[in-house]
C-alpha cells in the first residue's frame, strides 16, 4: 500500500507571514530590533504596523506554506 506523504511547512515563513481574509499576505517591517535606540520615535512606531508582502513572492510563499496556500490569492 502506498503511503501519502505530508507536505512540510517552512517554520520560518510560518512565523513571518500570514494571510488576511481577503487573500493579502502580510509581513512585518525589517530592522525593528537592530540599532533601535538610535532611531526616531515616529520611525519606531511605523515599524510596528504590518505591511503587505510583494506580490512577486506569492508563488514562493505558496510553496513554503502549503496548508496556508488556499488563503493566498
Amino acid at each position: 500500500m502506498l503511503k501519502n506523504y505530508k507536505m512540510k511547512t517552512h517554520k520560518g515563513a510560518k512565523d513571518r507571514f500570514h494571510a488576511t481574509g481577503t487573500g493579502k499576505v502580510m509581513r512585518t517591517h525589517v530592522g525593528k530590533s537592530h540599532l533601535r535606540r538610535n532611531k526616531p520615535k515616529d520611525c519606531k512606531g511605523l515599524m510596528d504596523a504590518l505591511v503587505p508582502a510583494n506580490h512577486a513572492e506569492k508563488d514562493r510563499l505558496k510553496a513554503l506554506l502549503p496548508y496556508g496556500a488556499k488563503y493566498i490569492r
